[in-house]
């Protein structure tokens, strides 16, 4: 088979799932108002955060990170994505390609890493909570958030690299949402099977490490919840914990179809809707997760855009 010269040529064509659909208009619409509100509620969750000092804590760091990495994770794809259907232009090229495959990996893997930390957090409140600003002092916080993001960071960097040192075929059409490792590696014409081997055992190792943390912190909370003899008490820590368990589910959920399932379950169309569950819904949808079932935000909220639109 021939090759194309792929750091000279045009690039890849992603082909995305606008054009695949049934009613593309439509679908397009429904991306654009699901990455508004996207910026809109994360932008509005990390200017709560930031402005109002009794969010000065913890957990709503911890948060002001998650929302950091959602709206940067979001906009890697979605203007792309829309902008190419618009205008009927689906190229990307090689070095950008790379580019957007480094970011989505770096920005994954930190929320991945991140998801982990707050479910500590929470363990720490509400299992420990006389103890709570030592186990989560402003340096260990600190400590957390640059580990994730190093973590991933390296991680990202890795795995770009070596994917994109194949040799890739003469099609260059990549069916799918985004440049990531499954699809780009049916491009290569050469042997991929060991790395795909080890792309599918370290995203194991990468995934169920910090899924078993969660597991593990909110197993000890809900125990020492059934323990509780407040029904206040109870009941607010039910719902702190189920608006991150919500996130968790949505987030592994998705990742674990991606990398984890053998290849024989994945098809492009399957791939393109996981692909826009995972960077477009997932973005929206946190924040308001965190937010409307939260007083405290909810205050919060309500006290900066009265300060701001007086």
């Amino acid at each position: 088979m021939e090759y194309w010269n792929s750091t000279l040529g045009s690039g890849f064509i992603l082909m995305g799932i606008l054009k695949d659909s049934g009613s593309p208009e439509l679908l397009c619409v429904i991306i654009t108002v699901l990455y508004m509100l996207a910026l809109t509620s994360n932008g509005l969750l990390l200017l709560v955060i930031t402005v109002d000092s009794r969010l000065h804590v913890p957990m709503y760091f911890l948060l002001g990170q998650l929302s950091l990495m959602d709206l940067l994770f979001t906009s890697v794809v979605t203007p792309k994505a829309l902008m190419d259907f618009l205008r009927s232009e689906n190229t990307i090229s090689f070095a950008g390609c790379a580019l957007q495959m480094f970011l989505a990996l770096m920005l994954g893997g930190a929320e991945d890493l991140l998801l982990a930390f707050m479910a500590y957090d929470r363990y720490v409140a509400i299992c420990h909570p006389l103890n709570y600003m030592v186990f989560m002092r402003p340096r260990v916080c600190w400590l957390m958030v640059a580990t994730a993001w190093i973590l991933a960071s390296l991680s990202a960097i890795v795995y770009t690299m070596y994917t994109m040192q194949y040799p890739f075929c003469k099609a260059r059409n990549i069916r799918h949402l985004l440049c990531e490792i499954p699809p780009l590696l049916k491009l290569a014409c050469a042997d991929t099977s060991r790395y795909e081997l080890l792309v599918y055992v370290t995203g194991v190792i990468f995934l169920l490490l910090p899924l078993s943390a969660v597991v593990a912190s909110y197993a000890l909370i809900l125990f020492t919840v059934l323990h509780m003899p407040s029904n206040e008490g109870r009941q607010k820590a039910l719902v702190t914990c189920s608006s991150h368990l919500t996130v968790v589910g949505m987030f592994y959920g998705a990742a674990t179809f991606m990398y984890v399932l053998p290849s024989s379950l994945h098809s492009p169309k399957k791939d393109n809707i996981t692909s826009v569950f995972y960077t477009v819904v997932t973005p929206a949808l946190n924040p308001l997760i965190y937010s409307l079932r939260n007083k405290e935000v909810m205050e919060a909220l309500k006290r900066v855009l009265g300060k701001y639109m007086l």
